[in-house]
């Protein structure tokens, strides 16, 4: 006896699998990007207050949330679009845009909720070539056939953490014709300090085929809440509304979402100590012998020399309680990508990494 089939495809996707960690206790994970200092105690305590009214549904379209972000951000409430996660918007895209005998394209490091994103629609997800570990602007428009729906552009890249700037974020959306939606996805953009770099936030303003992501897990640490947001034209925000489910965004990470917004000297604290701390790293990993992509985002990618390398530094870190992501899954075999943790993390897990180069292994 058999039970419901698939559709066809689904059972070829390979599952999402999140950052290790020991227990619930998450010490010593440095995995998942999450931040470093926590979240806000303005948004801890918002969600807190949220308690007493569990018993009622959620604004459905996230009214208060969505005139935060366009107060903060300057734009236009109504063009905003907040959903559970921005995984949840960039899934939403591939529902609303692509299907059956469409292609998917995305770079060839990039996050791989995009690929997943294609294959559970029926769509075929394309890999352009990176030149190294930067996104190619050439090697995306060569790869565009006339199957091609959507473009999808980590920017700061995961698991890079490097970006494209605003010239070649400019001729990228000027080489794609307009019936193909440019999707940016920006988890990382208030990480970056670099003067060249641009959100995307002005295409997405003016252009009719592209949409920005944006997220709170990440420098607002709100993980846990699952909540992102989007902005773009109206008729591509009309389609992810249509799509999205009428209660998405829960009542506690709407407040803690709001709150978050207004306590942008956290922020502020979050992203100076990433900063300073993630060139700490990245100096004293170099010191140890090894290759750091200088990334501008909340992590490291460390290449470990080989597969076996990595393999074996990353059951010494997991023995001595420290927790980091393996890349065989973003094409990066010998490389482990670190979270920028606490001083004591960041210290300690060093500590850990140089007595494992110390030792004698593979």
């Amino acid at each position: 006896m058999t039970g419901p089939i698939p559709r066809p495809g689904i059972l070829e996707i390979e599952a999402y699998q999140g950052g290790k960690s020991k227990d619930t206790s998450f010490e010593g994970k440095m995995s998942s990007n999450e931040s470093a200092l926590g979240t806000s105690p303005k948004a801890r305590e918002a969600f807190g207050d949220a308690a007493a009214i569990l018993h009622r549904y959620p604004d459905g379209g996230s009214s208060e949330l969505r005139e935060a972000i366009a107060a903060h951000h300057g734009i236009e409430a109504d063009r905003v679009v907040c959903g559970f996660g921005s995984d949840d918007l960039l899934q939403l895209m591939c529902r609303g845009y692509a299907g059956p005998g469409d292609e998917v394209l995305y770079t060839e490091h990039g996050f791989l909720v995009y690929p997943i994103a294609a294959q559970a629609v029926g769509a075929t997800a394309a890999a352009a070539p990176d030149d190294g570990y930067i996104a190619s602007v050439d090697s995306l428009l060569d790869s565009v056939t006339d199957k091609t729906k959507l473009v999808f552009l980590a920017n700061p890249n995961n698991p890079t953490g490097t970006y494209l700037n605003g010239e070649e974020l400019l001729r990228l959306h000027a080489g794609l014709p307009e019936d193909i939606a440019l999707v940016i996805d920006g988890a990382y953009a208030e990480y970056v300090d670099e003067a060249d770099y641009d959100t995307g936030l002005e295409l997405a303003r003016h252009a009719p085929n592209v949409l920005m992501t944006r997220t709170f897990s990440k420098i607002y640490g709100l993980a846990a809440l699952r909540l992102g947001w989007a902005y773009g034209p109206d008729s591509i925000i009309g389609v992810l509304n249509r799509l999205r489910g009428p209660f998405n965004v829960s009542l506690p990470a709407q407040a803690a979402g709001v709150a978050a917004l207004e306590d942008q000297d956290f922020v502020d604290q979050v992203r100076t100590h990433t900063s300073q701390w993630r060139e700490w790293l990245r100096q004293r990993i170099r010191g140890m012998g090894l290759s750091v992509v200088r990334g501008s985002a909340n992590f490291l990618l460390i290449n470990m020399g080989t597969p076996q390398q990595a393999a074996a530094a990353d059951a010494f870190l997991q023995q001595q309680g420290w927790f980091l992501r393996r890349m065989e899954s973003y094409g990066f075999p010998e490389h482990l990508r670190l979270t920028v943790g606490t001083e004591d993390e960041n210290r300690g897990v060093t500590d850990a990494l140089v007595e494992f180069l110390e030792q004698d292994h593979v």
